[in-house]
């Protein structure tokens, strides 16, 4: 249920998340130079207190505040006594307890609520200056961050996977595809993923992403100038039910890709 490996300098701390005996999400934290990014689920903190009494960091900065990269952050503010940067935007978030949907809940555990303090452009590690990316779309407290000296990047949950299938009611498709392009002025190789983990050509990976976004958002406006409805442009390009719409009541839906799109 957890891995840890290195690569390119980084620890990172992969999570299986099993549900009934099914895989259900991989979801990673990751460390570098004292940093650790995003703090998992509740659901693994006994697993990944293990990893936080072997492992030594500074500080932890969060990319954004859904449940499955904070979810430990109390368990560190209370044992661990280290600062918690996020987005100001997160901030108000990650002080409530459990604010999101039951099903989320049982998905990832119940993250009780922690005061995180507020990023500014730049944070210093132990031996890096790394770059503050604001990158929305995904969440509206959504960072990335860059260290230009050694190429890496970590972009948080802005790549997951070269083709987005189903998106939460509140994402944005055009949003992301601002954010993708304001990461690829970057000069990156590394990348790594809080769901995909270290992406070899991240850059290359990154891009194909947004060809693929453009490309879905031509055919999308395309369809809709011939007088599809919505519905009928999410039934035609994007035909299977995925079971995270139901599990979620619609939280999750194709349909948001089609809507985010045409609301542009």
């Amino acid at each position: 249920m957890i891995q840890v490996y290195e690569k390119k300098g980084v620890t990172c701390v992969k999570m299986d998340i099993v549900l009934g005996g099914k895989k259900v999400n991989t979801v990673y934290t990751l460390l570098v130079d004292g940093m650790l990014i995003d703090t998992g689920p509740k659901r693994m903190e006994t697993e990944l207190i293990s990893f936080y009494d072997n492992h030594s960091f500074d500080f932890v900065i969060l990319t954004h505040s859904h449940e499955d990269h904070t979810g430990t952050a109390p368990w560190i503010q209370e044992n661990r006594k280290v600062p918690i940067y996020i987005h100001p935007k997160g901030i108000e978030i990650c002080a409530q307890a459990y604010p999101y949907p039951k099903y989320r809940q049982l998905t990832w555990g119940k993250r009780e609520g922690f005061k995180a303090l507020p990023l500014g452009d730049t944070i210093q590690s132990r031996n890096q200056e790394w770059k503050v990316i604001y990158t929305p779309g995904h969440a509206d407290d959504h960072i990335s961050l860059f260290n230009e000296e050694t190429g890496t990047l970590f972009s948080g949950d802005l790549f997951v996977a070269r083709k987005t299938k189903v998106i939460m009611n509140s994402e944005s498709i055009p949003v992301i595809m601002d954010s993708i392009r304001t990461l690829l002025s970057y000069d990156f190789e590394s990348m790594f993923c809080c769901h995909a983990g270290y992406v070899e050509n991240g850059k290359k990976m990154l891009k194909q992403k947004l060809d693929y976004l453009e490309n879905l958002c031509g055919e999308v406006k395309n369809l809709h100038k011939e007088g599809l409805s919505i519905e009928e442009i999410k039934n035609k390009l994007f035909p299977k039910k995925y079971g995270i719409i139901s599990v979620s009541e619609r939280e999750w839906d194709s349909l948001y890709v089609v809507s985010s799109i045409l609301t542009d």
